[in-house]
């Protein structure tokens, strides 16, 4: 073979390729996370804040902590459970939790039917739910809350529920559908040359292998509707108004009273935060796999 031959068997390497190689490098892999704990230096300054009194903060920057530790105190806590803060807290749960379950398991049936069994109208349908993705949330306010009094349910924390899910779910389709449609067609047809129903299929062999799919779609919806406050603000009432609602109203009322709004702000956050490190494997590979689509 000439050498003409042998180099255009050769792949040319270029400068990306070698920024590449160079992302496996133990260096550019501590310099990623000296910039991933550069992004939680808000959070930690947010959290000394809401461990300090008012008027050290007023003083002094959050970062003197290290120096004075004794400052910190558990009294900004203590005063905002005192103003009701911690129902606020469970309407959160009560909020995001359903719906979250909810969007998840009425999306991931629907995406295995769009995309693995075969019905009159299924593209099209398809198409309405991709559709709906562009509807703003604002038009469907007033409509929804005037069919919410009709039905008896405005103000109330299943309202609140039913009009995140609707909307959550054209997303959630759209996502699971198109991971769905990536699942070996081969592993399909012998479960069903074994006899198993559509269902079975769907439990036993679909939803585990989307398992990456389905764990972003889950920490997705819980960040929108956990951080959510316009639907608060419309829907809910004091009884069920969640903490986004209850940390504005405090605002309101008192304007800059740190000692309540931050240790609120760090619970509001640090849920959230826990849960994308706990399932932050399952997130990563669903991105992963979603950019190979």
């Amino acid at each position: 073979m000439s050498s003409t031959g042998a180099h255009a068997g050769e792949i040319k390497r270029g400068g990306l390729s070698r920024i590449v190689d160079l992302l496996g490098s133990g260096l550019v892999q501590v310099v990623m996370i000296l910039i991933g704990l550069f992004w939680l230096v808000p959070t930690l300054g947010l959290l000394v804040v809401s461990l300090r009194d008012e008027t050290v903060n007023a003083a002094e920057g959050w970062w003197t902590v290290f120096t004075k530790p004794a400052d910190l105190t558990f009294q900004a806590y203590s005063s905002l459970l005192a103003t009701g803060f911690t129902s606020s807290f469970w309407n959160t749960v009560l909020i995001t939790v359903p719906t979250t379950i909810l969007v998840i398991g009425i999306a991931a049936m629907a995406a295995y039917a769009f995309a693995w069994m075969d019905f009159p109208g299924r593209d099209l349908l398809f198409l309405i739910v991709v559709g709906l993705l562009i509807v703003p949330i604002q038009i469907a306010l007033i409509p929804i809350a005037s069919l919410y009094g009709g039905l008896g349910i405005f103000g109330s924390i299943p309202g609140v529920v039913l009009f995140h899910v609707a909307f959550g779910l054209p997303f959630a389709i759209f996502l699971l559908r198109n991971f769905f449609v990536g699942i070996p067609a081969s592993l399909l047809e012998a479960a069903r040359m074994d006899g198993a129903p559509e269902w079975k299929i769907f439990a036993r062999v679909v939803f585990p292998l989307g398992k990456p799919a389905i764990a972003s779609l889950g920490i997705f919806q819980f960040l929108w509707v956990w951080n959510d406050m316009l639907i608060a603000l419309v829907f809910a009432d004091t009884e069920s108004q969640p903490m986004t609602k209850a940390l504005q109203s405090e605002m309101r009322q008192f304007g800059t009273n740190v000692d309540i709004l931050a240790p609120g702000a760090f619970l509001s956050l640090i849920i959230p935060l826990v849960l994308f490190f706990a399932f932050q494997r399952y997130f990563v590979q669903g991105m992963m796999a979603g950019s190979v689509k």
